[in-house]
């Protein structure tokens, strides 16, 4: 198994949708919360995903396309 750590950068308008839960009934990864800030108008959250790499690529990419900015922290 791979894993990777990210940060999710959400903007004002997708804080209250359920991005992170989208994302596990979506992809075959475990994700775990690692760290958080959120605020009613801005956000981050660091996870770890682990995973078939490939998995990990098109979630990351799923991700982005839903108007996350997504940041590597580790390989």
């Amino acid at each position: 198994m791979d894993d990777q750590i990210i940060r999710l950068v959400y903007p004002p308008q997708l804080i209250d949708v359920p991005v992170i839960n989208q994302l596990i009934r979506s992809y075959e990864l475990t994700v775990n919360i690692l760290r958080a800030q959120v605020t009613p108008e801005e956000g981050w959250v660091e996870i770890q995903l682990t995973g078939k790499m490939v998995e990990i690529e098109e979630a990351i990419t799923w991700l982005v396309r839903q108007g996350i900015e997504v940041l590597r922290l580790d390989n």
